[in-house]
Order: structure tokens, then sequence, then C-alpha cells
């Protein structure tokens, strides 16, 4: 279901986006991943909406600058908060990567 909507979140960015790893051939594509889900709501003894902390990371061989500012745009448009974000360098690959950190609370899990 998160999956899902990241996925629809960052489609229109118009450039590779998968969860966790990318095996195509283009030098500018976007991972998530999940690093933390859990209750932020409880009543009753039950969880009543949750927490999803998502890793929204943009690699690219070329200035993405643009593209990072598409990325929070439509993750904020989805329903998110941005919470954290850091710039990188893969020395082994030398591409550039940018993590960015996202959350956002569903009700009704």
């Amino acid at each position: 279901m998160i999956n899902t909507l990241i996925l629809e979140a960052l489609k229109p960015l118009k450039v590779p986006v998968s969860f966790q790893k990318y095996n195509g051939k283009e030098h500018t594509y976007i991972t998530f991943f999940n690093y933390l889900e859990q209750g932020e709501q409880y009543a009753d003894n039950e969880e009543k909406a949750t927490g999803y902390y998502i890793q929204v990371d943009v690699w690219s061989k070329t200035d993405y600058t643009e593209l990072i500012e598409k990325v929070k745009n439509y993750m904020k448009a989805a329903g998110f908060i941005r919470t954290s974000a850091a710039d990188l360098f893969e020395e082994d690959t030398k591409i550039y990567h940018k993590a960015m950190r996202f959350f956002i609370q569903i009700e009704g899990r």
C-alpha cells in the first residue's frame, strides 16, 4: 500500500523509480525504502494510525537539483512531510546521491 502511494506520487518525474534497488541502465533514477513503520496512535489497545518513515534516494551522474525539488514537491502533495536530507557522493561508482527522508501517518491501518 505505502509502496504504491510512493510510486504514484513520483510517477510524473519520468525517471525510473523502484523499491530498494534499481537494475536498469539509466544514469538518473530513484530508489526508496521504508526504514521504520510503527503505530502512532492507539485506542482501546488497538493501533489506529500507522507512521511510515520512508527514505527516497535520488541517484545521478549529472546535476539533479531540479529533480530533487520535484521529488520534494510531489511527496508533499501526496501527504508526506520531509524530515531530513543529505548530499552524498558514491566514490566507487562516481554517482551523486541525495538521501531524503519523509514521514506520513495513515489512519485506519
